[in-house]
């Protein structure tokens, strides 16, 4: 955005100022619409043109009969142009700007203090005065980002502005999306001011909408059979983990795949043919090769790793599948554990579909990094990946980022605390297995499984509550969360009609 807004000031030759009055004016309307306590502001501002914005909102309030606070919290020898000419503004009608942050009774504290460009800590004066700003009794609105919070990637920057309300310019930037950025956010409202972002749009995060979703819905024809729909090998539960395995393969099968096989570990059998009857189920004790060649032979596809552990039987199970298999494959949990410990193994997947699942851990491990420098690049970081190892990577997070190798990055909105239970990740996986089978668009599958999967635990939290929901309540919401689309799918034909 910080590239765009030169584009648009430079290139397209749009004052700056005039990108500041919009920005000011959009701030106010939202305050307006929202019917907010605007009969003790004040407005907080530092030296960049976040400040000018400041400054330019408590002129308009002004002018609208409001008597807001103005303080200035930044270096006034370091001001920009606009910010002095808002400054000379607000003063020529006399209004006072107060040297640092007064705190007193607001109704509302309007945060200007930095913009997106922040990539630095805060510390000393300035950490205070974000201190006491939150801890002001009045609504918290802050302009574009909150003080604090990298535009980038979300995270932290010593400490940040707690907002109510953040209304953004032009787009909404991916640090107000992510944890731990989207809980300081609050209400995040787009206000489009003029910026062109047609040079760095490909640079962007796509967000999906119902429509995009629904155009990747796989087609059910009634010409068909079990065939039609695919052949899925799971490949998952170690002893004593045969939780792991059905949840894959009842996810995968309320999603639509024709056949499931699951192979597992031999004291697994006996519970997965009582709990999963429309399932094959293969074992075994020991590795063996000649078995296993003969089921990837079978499959049309496979997700391989849900609660296999990662002993040395697990490890050749994994490098032959990758190996032998033609894949496309659905990579998870322990999988990518023992992908981490033989790097070598990816080598494998050289011209082949797959899709890996990783949570912050298990992405670290595949990196060899820590889980903190993962957060604070987890943009970078996966577009890289994604692109170096012609995977699809779902990075699982409490907003999960999706890669996709030749045609960027999706961030996913669907999704819940109240999912955050053991087997949760395991329904996911037999979610995109049963759509890859289907269908053999990774980006498809990817896309789709992880909104799926994400709607089937807002459904489910609808249903239990914010404590109560388990990865088996996520199976039994498969079902209406495809009917949302397909609703959705057959009211616009209706309109179109």
């Amino acid at each position: 955005m910080s590239r765009a807004d030169r584009y648009t000031i430079e290139t397209l030759g749009v004052p700056s100022l005039n990108l500041m009055e919009r920005a000011a004016e959009g701030c106010v309307q939202v305050m307006t619409e929202k019917n907010l306590d605007l009969s003790a502001p004040c407005v907080v501002c530092g030296s960049g043109n976040n400040g000018g914005d400041g400054f330019a909102i408590a002129r308009i309030l002004l002018k609208q009969g409001y008597q807001p606070v103005v303080c200035m919290v930044g270096n006034k020898d370091h001001c920009s142009k606009e910010t002095e000419t808002q400054m000379t503004a607000l003063t020529d009608r006399g209004v006072r700007i107060l040297d640092g942050y007064v705190p007193g009774k607001y109704s509302i504290v309007i945060d200007a203090v930095f913009g997106v460009g922040l990539n630095r800590e805060i510390t000393g004066t300035y950490q205070d005065v974000i201190r006491q700003m939150n801890a002001s009794s009045g609504l918290k609105f802050a302009v574009d980002v909150p003080s604090g919070i990298s535009a980038d990637s979300g995270t932290v920057l010593g400490t940040a502005f707690r907002a109510d309300i953040t209304v953004t310019f032009q787009k909404k930037k991916t640090g107000l999306m992510l944890s731990p950025g989207r809980s300081y956010a609050g209400s995040v409202i787009p206000w489009k001011i003029g910026i062109s972002t047609d040079p760095v749009c490909h640079e962007g995060i796509y967000l999906m909408d119902r429509k995009d979703y629904q155009a990747m819905l796989p087609v059910r024809s009634e010409d068909s059979h079990k065939g039609t729909f695919g052949k899925l090998l799971i490949i998952a539960g170690s002893k004593g983990m045969s939780g792991a395995a059905y949840l894959n393969a009842m996810a995968a099968y309320l999603t639509g795949a024709g056949l499931v096989q699951i192979y597992t570990e031999e004291t697994n059998r006996e519970i997965l043919q009582t709990l999963a009857p429309e399932a094959i189920v293969s074992t075994y004790r020991s590795y063996e090769q000649q078995k296993l060649l003969e089921l990837l032979s079978w499959a049309d596809a496979v997700c391989i790793g849900s609660g296999i552990g990662t002993s040395e039987v697990s490890a050749k199970i994994l490098k032959s599948t990758l190996e032998k298999g033609k894949g496309p494959f659905v990579i998870d949990a322990d999988g990518l554990n023992l992908l981490a410990e033989h790097p070598e193994y990816q080598e494998f997947l050289a011209g082949k579909t797959a899709i890996l699942t990783p949570h912050m851990k298990e992405m670290s491990r595949l990196l060899g990094s820590s889980i903190s420098e993962l957060q604070k690049n987890r943009v970078d970081v996966l577009r890289s990946f994604t692109e170096n190892h012609a995977v699809t990577c779902i990075l699982k997070d409490a907003r999960t980022l999706i890669g996709i190798p030749g045609f960027g990055l999706v961030l996913n909105t669907t999704g819940n605390a109240a999912m955050a239970k053991g087997g949760s990740g395991d329904v996911l996986a037999g979610i995109l297995a049963g759509l890859l089978v289907q269908q053999k668009d990774s980006k498809s599958a990817a896309c789709l499984g992880t909104y799926l999967h994400g709607r089937c635990g807002d459904l489910a939290r609808e249903e239990k509550g914010p404590y109560s929901v388990l990865a088996r309540d996520l199976l039994e919401h498969i079902g209406p969360a495809f009917g949302e689309l397909i609703e959705y799918c057959s009211k616009e034909k209706e309109e179109w009609i």
